[in-house]
């Protein structure tokens, strides 16, 4: 169910698709993705601007909240950069939700490169709606 939820939002999800992530594996409050650093995703000092990258992990975030098939948003979110990331360059996150209660939770996000190396942490809160993102029963999304 994790990952037939994971792709029915990321087929709904138009940001994260012309931004060009991927996803790469999905479990239960589990996501990797990744991100090729565009010509377009670079700042004034030819490095990845800051917001693609919060933009990236937030949607690792999202993916990995809305894996257990509920409806889930963001309440707030934090990032750190640690490293620059250049054009050309891939990019992986991971996100493991790290605490979860009925309505919210706690997701950390780590963006590295190739070399294993951070790039950003991102702290994601989240709090659960009302609803499914694949109503229960289904089998497949169209």
């Amino acid at each position: 169910m994790a990952e037939l939820a994971v792709r029915a939002l990321y087929e709904r999800d138009a940001a994260s698709r012309a931004l060009g992530i991927q996803i790469l594996e999905v479990r239960p409050g589990f996501i990797k993705a990744s991100m090729v650093v565009r010509a377009d995703m670079v700042n004034g000092h030819d490095i990845c601007h800051g917001g693609m990258l919060f933009t990236f992990a937030d949607s690792a975030f999202a993916f990995c909240c809305n894996s257990f098939n509920t409806v889930t948003v963001a309440a707030g979110a934090a990032i750190d950069f640690l490293a620059p990331a250049s054009k050309d360059e891939p990019l992986i996150a991971t996100a493991t939700m790290i605490w979860q209660s009925r309505r919210t939770g706690l997701c950390d996000v780590i963006v590295s490169n190739p070399r294993g190396e951070n790039i950003a942490l991102f702290r994601g809160r989240s709090v659960q709606r009302q609803g499914q993102v694949v109503p229960e029963g289904t089998d497949c999304v169209a």
